[in-house]
């Protein structure tokens, strides 16, 4: 599917808010989907619980890989159209972690099902490693660079919990993270580079009916 959509992109020239909002559809859908069979799993079904994470992992990556390095960097690399923190009012793209962001809010609406980014280098506090997962967590990938899962409970509710490595993908990324007023004030001696690991994707998968 995501193949697809490149291959329009491509060929028929697609408005770019065209592009986004069509990754934003196909993302959520796919996640839908991959819910439903955690339900029924929960029933005999056969696919474990880290097994759809895996799944859902690598919907979450291939939406963002494809709108940051073939709709944002590519705009900014031809000066066509750039992303802007304040893109409504810049009518302008969002950047890659705003859109990341409304698409994980959308699918988790009205659903103990949710993902989003976290990372010790955050511009937003609200997505720093809060619980004691979520710091053991962090603190493996960033020893190893392997994802981490286990289960856990949170708010009263068992979740099987899993948080991969989130990767510096194009220049683009990291000229908006090491430019940003807010990181250089809290991180001054953090300067990323293309590939480096700059947070992590969690995805909490709820167990419990």
């Amino acid at each position: 599917m995501i193949h697809t959509i490149i291959t329009h992109i491509r060929r028929f020239k697609l408005p770019l808010r065209l592009v986004a909002l069509m990754l934003l559809a196909v993302t959520s859908w796919f996640l839908v989907v991959s819910c439903s069979s955690l339900q029924a799993g929960q029933g005999g079904g056969n696919l474990a619980p880290d097994v759809i994470a895996d799944y859902i992992y690598r919907i979450i990556k291939s939406e963002r890989t494809v709108y940051g390095k073939y709709v944002v960097q590519r705009l900014k690399d031809e000066n066509v159209l750039r992303a802007s923190e304040h893109w409504q009012q810049d009518k302008s793209l969002p950047l890659p972690a705003q859109m990341f962001r409304m698409s994980s809010e959308l699918a988790s609406e009205n659903s103990p099902f949710s993902y989003g980014a976290i990372s010790p280098w955050s511009l937003n506090q609200n997505n720093q490693p809060k619980t004691e997962f979520e710091k053991k967590a962090m603190d493996s990938i960033l020893l190893t660079g392997l994802p981490f899962k286990d289960y856990q409970t949170k708010d009263g509710k068992r979740y099987y919990s899993a948080l991969y490595p989130d990767k510096a993908i194009s220049a683009a990324c990291i000229d908006c993270h090491n430019q940003h007023p807010v990181h250089k004030q809290r991180y001054p001696d953090k300067v990323f580079k293309v590939g480096d690991v700059i947070g992590g994707i969690l995805i909490n998968l709820p167990l419990d009916q």
